[in-house]
C-alpha cells in the first residue's frame, strides 16, 4: 500500500521558518513529479510548489516565491518544504502530492497519491 506521510508542521511566528518533510512508502516515486498544496478554512486548495522527478525543474505559486523552496532526495524517497518569512496567510493544512503519470509540473498535474496533510499556523 502506497503511502504519504507529511511531517514539520507546527505553530510558529510571523518571519519565522519551518521545514515540512514527506516520506513515500510502498513504492518509489523517482520518475514523479511530486509537489505541496495547501488548503486554509473555507478556501480552496491552492497549489504551493512542485519538484521535476529529477529535481532539475522548480515551480511555485505566486504567493510563495522568492520565500519557500521545494528539495527532493529520491534516494531516501522524500520532499521537503523549506518555508521562510512566514505570513500569517500561509497559515493551511499542508498536504504532499505525487503525480505518477508525470515527471514535470503543468497546469494539468493531477496528483494520484496524497498525503494525510500537517497544520502550519502562523501567528501575528
Amino acid at each position: 500500500q502506497v503511502h504519504l506521510v507529511e511531517s514539520g508542521g507546527g505553530l510558529v511566528q510571523a518571519g519565522g521558518s519551518l521545514r515540512l518533510s514527506c516520506v513515500a512508502s510502498g513504492r518509489t516515486f523517482s520518475d514523479a513529479v511530486m509537489g505541496w498544496f495547501r488548503q486554509a478554512p473555507g478556501k480552496e486548495r491552492e497549489f504551493v510548489a512542485a519538484i521535476s522527478w529529477n529535481g532539475g525543474a522548480k515551480n511555485y505559486g505566486d504567493s510563495v516565491k522568492g520565500r519557500f523552496t521545494i528539495f527532493r532526495d529520491n534516494a531516501k524517497n522524500t520532499v521537503d518544504l523549506q518555508m521562510n518569512s512566514l505570513e500569517p496567510e500561509d497559515t493551511a493544512v499542508y498536504y504532499c502530492a505525487a503525480d505518477s503519470q508525470s515527471r514535470y509540473y503543468s497546469d494539468a498535474y493531477m496528483a494520484d497519491y496524497w498525503g494525510q496533510g500537517t497544520q502550519v499556523t502562523v501567528s501575528s
